[in-house]
């Protein structure tokens, strides 16, 4: 199981990404953006996702992914049970969602794309 020091682990080595603790809750940022959000309890992960594509991939997995709160379907965001997945795919997921919020100069520089 994918933990919160795994995705910190991650989170550390991104570019202008960094930790904040909001009512409990890890949080990881660029700016003021969110892209990595976790549960109280940390057994879910909410990352940002186009939200053109979440129906498709909550659909595909549903015992994996879930749609956000009713009051984040505004925002570019799906959650992911942490259980679920393995280390190769939550780094595929935060990268995605970190790459959402940085400048695509600094996302090549990092990803080498």
């Amino acid at each position: 199981m994918v933990t919160v020091d795994d995705v910190r682990a991650l989170a550390e080595t991104l570019p202008r990404s960094y930790e904040v603790l909001v009512r409990d809750r890890v949080k990881f940022r660029v700016g003021q953006m969110v892209y990595v959000a976790f549960s109280r309890d940390e057994q879910t992960m909410g990352f940002g996702f186009p939200k053109e594509e979440r129906a498709a991939l909550v659909a595909s997995e549903p015992g994996k992914f879930l749609l956000p709160p009713e009051s984040d379907l505004r925002f570019n965001w799906v959650v992911v049970r942490l259980a679920a997945i393995d280390e190769e795919e939550m780094q595929e997921l935060v990268l995605g969602a970190w790459r959402m919020v940085v400048p695509k100069k600094v996302a090549r520089a990092r990803l080498g794309e």
